[in-house]
């Protein structure tokens, strides 16, 4: 598992990419072996993701009867659709690769878009934080959380930029492809497993 200072590596070089710096590259590991390890960033999110998960789990407990148990098999589902939402973009995204001729360029998207995740979870798992530390701050923190995912899309616009060069319609298609799906599916699983808070 990377350590801590060898993620601050990987979001540094990462920031550079932003700024349109290719000398973030230097700081990646962006080969086949890169690409694996960029797997450990779900570790990485882990605690974010309790933190949405409790969250879910208040939120559901406060709309159901008195009594209302949730335990592991909650927790479970949580964790299923997270995990679908971090894996099936990127089986998109494998496709669309296959389909322009891009395979060369797949290990890199997808280690970007891995490492890429561990900054933005725990930036919403603050808004969450916040959320529940200020009650009726609801409009304030969408606000916050509409700001995030559109530094998301700059953010990753800008690196799969680096990476496959000035080809706008392109690069806009796979950030699309990265993002939307798992939007799309989280609340159609959340309400499919009735989870959704």
């Amino acid at each position: 598992m990377p350590s801590f200072t060898e993620l601050q590596h990987y979001i540094s070089g990462l920031w550079l990419l932003v700024k349109g710096d290719a000398q973030g590259f230097r700081r990646l590991d962006l080969t086949d072996r890169g690409m694996n390890r960029s797997f450990w960033a779900i570790v990485w999110c882990l605690p974010p993701m309790l933190i949405s998960w409790n969250w879910a789990r208040l939120a559901v407990l406060e709309d159901s009867p008195p009594g209302t148990k949730l335990g592991l098999p909650f927790f479970f589902k949580l964790g299923l659709i997270d995990a679908m939402n971090w894996i099936m973009p990127l089986i998109l995204v494998a496709v669309l690769c296959m389909t322009l001729g891009l395979r060369g360029r797949f290990p890199a998207i997808v280690a970007i878009s891995n490492w890429l995740s561990v900054p933005f979870s725990y930036g919403y798992a603050v808004l969450i934080v916040i959320a529940f530390l200020l009650p009726g701050s609801e409009g304030f923190v969408a606000l916050l959380w509409l700001a995030l995912l559109l530094g998301l899309v700059f953010s990753l616009s800008r690196i799969l930029r680096m990476i496959l060069g000035p080809q706008p319609l392109i690069v806009a298609t796979t950030a699309m492809t990265l993002i939307i799906p798992s939007l799309l599916l989280s609340d159609a699983l959340q309400s499919f497993l009735g989870v959704a808070p």
